[in-house]
């Protein structure tokens, strides 16, 4: 080889050399003036109800960052990934950006059907993960990339479980479940609290798609339940399952997961067979000023308060408290995920979020009521 030909050699070398070192740094700093931030929710699907309002709520708290000055002078922006509440759409997204989009923060998934496949992808990565919906007990202590500002099901099972228990009286209760990641998680973690008093549950398992749930039902009525848990993920499937109730004739007492006790239109439709019906849900404290101010400014934009607020409320808190994280020790995965362990009383539109080591928020759910088609805490009798 002559010395030119060595010389464009390490020339090409050192330009490779700096690019990648360039590329580096561009994709630890979100580059000279933005910080982009990975978003996956169900969009599309079953399931985007909870999608919209959720893109909603995550602008509404960017604005107001942006507006601020931003993060460390640089803007958000987000990138925005269909997971479609689908373990493998979940999947898909996370690689995109991870791998293509670089991010180094992602707030998602909502559902924990698309989040428990991404979180592994994300931590090969080297990608922070904050979950402000997804609920499963399966993510507890998943990864020192993932954490969450919305509280693990396995509360509100063991809040349910000894409710129906020791305070009903009940010793046999049947369940209705989805066949969603929320749906078994919960239905399981029920299933050990009440079993662990010496109550026996009844499992009726049935695919999302299931349109005639009359079988399913009569089969449970034969065995004379106790009572009945609903668990359903989205408001199609507990529509078709108490209109079928209604069809059948069956009013038994009532469990409801908080899916059904958060959505304020299947309440009101079916105030009748819901009223009496307990269940256990993280509520904010509606009198709270930073939650006040995020339902009036939410309003103010949309024109309506948000729908699913306790979700909402830890959708606005995911933001910010990213932001705060990044402010603090950079736009860095690594770095953000040992951050989101020191997290403690961070006070938000939800109420103070301290993260524990196993990266679940701290407290729980509360148990609830459905009194004159609303949702009001439960008084032991």
């Amino acid at each position: 080889m002559s010395k030119t030909q060595k010389i464009v050699w390490w020339t090409l070398g050192a330009v490779v050399v700096v690019g990648l070192v360039a590329w580096g740094v561009f994709r630890n700093s979100g580059s000279s003036n933005v910080i982009k931030i990975g978003s996956i929710e169900p969009l599309t699907g079953g399931a985007a109800v909870y999608g919209q309002p959720v893109q909603d709520t995550i602008e509404l708290a960017v604005a107001q960052i942006n507006a601020a000055g931003g993060i460390n002078g640089k803007q958000v922006q987000m990138i925005y990934e269909d997971g479609k509440c689908d373990g493998t759409d979940g999947a898909n997204a996370a690689q995109k950006l991870v791998n293509v989009d670089g991010v180094q923060a992602i707030i998602g998934g909502f559902c924990s059907g698309e989040t428990i496949p991404a979180v592994p992808i994300a931590a090969a990565g080297k990608v922070v993960m904050l979950s402000p919906g997804a609920s499963s007990p399966a993510l507890t202590g998943i990864s020192p990339y993932f954490f969450r500002d919305y509280p693990s099901d396995a509360f509100q099972a063991t809040v349910m479980g000894n409710i129906a228990y020791n305070q009903k009286g009940w010793r046999t209760v049947a369940v209705m479940e989805e066949q969603t990641d929320y749906g078994t998680a919960l239905t399981n973690a029920f299933s050990k609290s009440f079993e662990g008093y010496g109550g026996k549950v009844i499992v009726q398992a049935f695919p999302s798609a299931t349109a005639d749930l009359r079988s399913f039902l009569t089969t449970l009525k034969a065995q004379q339940p106790d009572a009945l848990f609903i668990v359903t993920q989205t408001p199609a499937v507990s529509d078709d399952l108490f209109d079928q109730l209604i069809q059948l004739g069956w009013r038994p007492p009532l469990l409801i997961g908080d899916i059904i006790s958060g959505d304020p239109a299947i309440i009101q439709k079916y105030s009748s067979q819901l009223e009496g019906a307990i269940g256990a849900t993280f509520l904010p404290n509606a009198s709270d000023t930073a939650y006040e101010a995020f339902i009036n400014a939410y309003q103010a934009k949309y024109g309506g308060v948000p729908p699913y607020q306790n979700y909402m409320a830890c959708v606005f808190d995911a933001v910010n408290l990213l932001a705060a994280g990044i402010k603090q020790v950079g736009y860095d995965g690594a770095a953000l995920a040992t951050w989101s362990r020191t997290v403690s009383n961070w006070p938000g539109a939800s109420g103070n979020i301290t993260i524990g080591s196993d990266g679940d928020r701290a407290g729980g759910d509360v148990p609830i009521v459905i009194h004159g088609a609303q949702v009001v805490p439960y008084v032991a009798q």
